[in-house]
């Protein structure tokens, strides 16, 4: 691959990958993010022109970027003829293949699986005839394959057969020193299972991926079992995708004083906290919902929010603003309503509210003393794995409308390691009448410091 470049664009908050591969004259991008200001910088950074766009699929997880950038470069939109969309886009189909400069040769893929029309793209240097690498999207992962349930659970049991099939299609048609370039497994929702990996080829998958080392029955069996929850927002990115997103407006939103915050707030509309867990649990406008910028922000706040919603942000600089905006545009939410930045003092017209953090251990000794109520709100297949005796279990992204179900009492609220406690201690706080704490403390430490665990992983 020496004369060959391949840049990797990551958005870690959403767990994928982008990839610019350029022969230091011409380039191509695979699925790239919709925030293409990104890829163009690439571009001017190397003296690259860029020929082509392709898409493996029609993503369920991000707003992509790929019809916005080939119309702002006259590049080559490359879809799969069979994806039903509403623009126009050069038709690519099951082993085409395409000159990309005198260098780059793809070959398209059918590989089904994630979606019915998944495609992935074998590279060859077209000067050697070295196959060197796949792009393979949501089929083939690292350690793992895209999920085959995001089109609906009627199609599950086909596709994940397909995914099956797909992976060894890849195994048997690439050298074992070919890298495997995908999209989705960095954390994504769209990947069936995680893993740690950041690189990987034929060879090392055709030893560790499920998919390639264990027997259809076992490998349909076993990643069936293991699926959890993904985004609700995910529902919305097929249909913004094949209708063709447009650039994002990435410019500063409307500024907001502590009055229309208040009013913005009681019309029930979203005033976001963009803080970190700890700064806002010790002080913040009432009625402001933490998600901050520190970790999941963008996936948590499309999971929970209804969708339509108002959002104003509120950031300690402009950064933080146009950061987090950059985040939501990815997902489809293009622009807030109405931003602020500074502290809470200048975000409330009221005295502001707060409530306290613990640990574990703080809890254990609590529970000595008085009856509490402790909340989990991990997904259910992790509070199944272990959850504290007793616990009271309702997943983030059921909280919003599942708050008059928590009990009433003092109330401790955990997850895994704090973020999303944080976000449901803020829900809660908003919707008043609750004392609580927020446990800020990773999951880990709690069997350690006394308390009891119960289930198989226990």
């Amino acid at each position: 691959m020496r004369n060959l470049a391949i840049l990797t664009i990551d958005t870690p908050s959403l767990g994928d990958r982008s990839y610019v591969v350029h022969d230091g004259e011409v380039a191509f991008v695979v699925d790239p993010q919709r925030d293409i200001d990104r890829v163009l910088d690439l571009f001017e950074k190397h003296g690259v022109r860029l020929t082509d766009v392709f898409e493996t699929h029609i993503h369920n997880d991000y707003v992509t970027g790929g019809l916005a950038l080939a119309e702002r470069t006259g590049a080559t939109y490359r879809v799969n003829a069979d994806d039903q969309v509403s623009f126009d886009r050069t038709p690519v189909r099951d082993g085409e293949t395409i000159e990309v400069g005198p260098r780059m040769r793809l070959t398209a893929l059918s590989t089904p699986g994630h979606t019915f029309t998944h495609l992935s793209y074998a590279l060859t240097d077209a000067t050697t005839g070295e196959q060197l690498a796949v792009f393979s999207g949501g089929s083939l992962l690292y350690g793992a394959t895209g999920r085959p349930d995001l089109l609906g659970e009627e199609h599950t049991h086909a596709l994940v057969r397909h995914q099956h099939a797909s992976a060894h299609k890849l195994a048997e048609l690439l050298p074992d020193e070919a890298e495997v370039f995908p999209t989705h497994g960095f954390g994504s929702f769209c990947a069936a299972t995680q893993s740690d990996a950041t690189e990987s080829t034929i060879g090392q998958e055709k030893q560790s991926n499920p998919a390639l080392t264990q027997d259809e029955e076992t490998y349909v069996r076993e990643l069936l079992d293991g699926l959890g929850a993904f985004p609700a927002y995910y529902a919305h990115m097929g249909p913004a995708n094949a209708a063709g997103p447009s650039e994002p407006d990435l410019s500063v939103p409307t500024e907001a004083d502590a009055g229309e915050l208040r009013r913005r707030i009681e019309a029930g509309e979203w005033v976001v906290d963009l803080r970190n867990r700890t700064a806002f649990a010790a002080g913040h406008a009432p009625g402001t919902l933490n998600f901050g910028l520190d970790g999941a922000f963008a996936t948590y706040l499309g999971w929970l929010i209804t969708w339509g919603t108002p959002v104003t942000l509120l950031g300690e600089t402009a950064e933080d603003v146009a950061e987090a905006q950059r985040e939501l545009v990815r997902i489809g939410i293009d622009r807030p309503a109405a931003h602020a930045t500074g502290g809470p003092e200048d975000w409330s017209d009221r005295d502001l509210a707060s409530f306290p953090t613990g640990t574990f251990a703080d809890l254990e000794q609590v529970r000595r003393h008085r009856p509490v109520v402790v909340l989990d709100v991990r997904r259910a297949d992790e509070h199944d794995k272990a959850r504290i005796k007793g616990a009271v279990n309702i997943p983030i992204h059921e909280l919003p409308n599942r708050v008059e179900e928590v009990p009433e009492g003092e109330l401790w609220v955990h997850c895994a390691s704090g973020y999303r406690a944080s976000v449901a201690a803020s829900i809660l706080d908003a919707a008043g009448g609750r004392k609580l704490v927020a446990i800020d403390d990773s999951f880990a430490n709690a069997e350690k410091v006394g308390l009891h665990l119960v289930g198989p992983e226990a």
